[in-house]
């Protein structure tokens, strides 16, 4: 099969043979899988990680050790935990100490013909939801998962930070659970798929001259935390999604003085993100600017990397 492989900090294309499940695995054609921020900074050696990459994903499940799941139309849960320690057992298994992360850590991607996914890893699409929207259930599972973590209400002042794919989808999560939704960015035509939907924008979060009771920080910047510091209100929360290859300098005075409490986010439930699709009306469809071949993928990875682009995809 065709694969997009990293290897010493640069990918390429390359003929390998197709994976074998193992005991309590499926099978599964890739239909169409998205690159994201996390994939741009792997390139660059976040997490030295070395192999097929690829994370956000749709496929169809060929073989599988329970029948009534051939042929369905599927995404795959990207953290496959050990099922069998402590944390498995008592807390929540995506912070498994032995977990392989698709695409990302022990385990290759989806940027391939064919992926081998665990069974328990995998929810069926229901058919009102397109290729092009399940690309997005995982980024759209992540931003969810802000409020498993903090309360959310109709009076908060939240302000998102950064206008790429996942901070976009931030911005139309919190919506749902409050009237006062802004975000900062620096790309206009990103900024109007928010403006339609009656959220403020700005290039320059000085020109509102105000603090926030909850900032989500999701720049994919190292110097995006000590932003959020300068516009939380005391006694806020931020919110901090951003992963990249390097670290963050932050004011930790600023942090105990005015008692903000910072809070990492990571992955969030596929189910409600499926649920989410079901019930809210998300601008998805129009965040994809292109869609390339899989064999196309390093001409993918420039376009994705240009600021002004929000989501690209592969199809093998």
């Amino acid at each position: 099969m065709k694969a997009v492989l990293l290897k010493s900090k640069s990918i390429c294309v390359e003929d390998i043979p197709t994976p074998v499940p193992a005991e309590g695995e499926a099978l599964l054609k890739v239909i169409k899988a998205g690159i994201c921020n996390t994939d741009l900074e792997l390139v660059k050696g976040y997490m030295d990680f070395e192999g097929i990459l690829g994370h956000e994903f749709i496929g169809r499940v060929i073989e599988s050790p329970k029948k009534e799941w051939m042929g369905r139309r599927v995404v795959g849960e990207i953290n496959i935990p050990c099922g069998s320690c402590e944390t498995c057992s008592e807390s929540d298994p995506k912070h498994c100490p032995s977990r392989k992360v698709l695409g990302i850590h022990q385990k290759d991607g989806v940027f391939a013909e064919f992926v081998t996914i665990p069974m328990e890893n995998l929810l069926a699409l229901p058919s009102i939801v397109s290729d092009r929207e399940a690309v997005f259930v995982e980024p759209l599972a992540a931003a969810i998962a802000i409020l498993d973590q903090v309360q959310v209400d109709q009076k908060d002042e939240v302000l998102v930070l950064g206008d790429g794919k996942l901070g976009l989808l931030v911005a139309q999560v919190m919506q749902t659970h409050s009237a006062n939704i802004f975000c900062v960015g620096h790309h206009p035509r990103k900024l109007i798929l928010l403006q339609k939907r009656g959220i403020q924008t700005t290039q320059s979060v000085q020109e509102w001259d105000r603090k926030f009771d909850l900032v989500v920080e999701a720049t994919g910047t190292s110097e995006g935390i000590e932003e959020a510091l300068c516009f939380v209100k005391p006694k806020g929360k931020i919110i901090a999604k951003s992963t990249f290859h390097g670290l963050a300098k932050i004011d930790f005075s600023a942090l105990v003085v005015n008692e903000i409490q910072l809070i990492g986010s990571r992955c969030g439930s596929f189910i409600k993100a499926l649920e989410f699709l079901k019930k809210e009306s998300l601008e998805l469809e129009e965040m994809v600017d292109a869609d390339y071949p899989l064999l196309d993928a390093e001409r993918a990875f420039d376009r994705a990397k240009d600021p002004e682009v929000i989501k690209v995809l592969l199809t093998p």
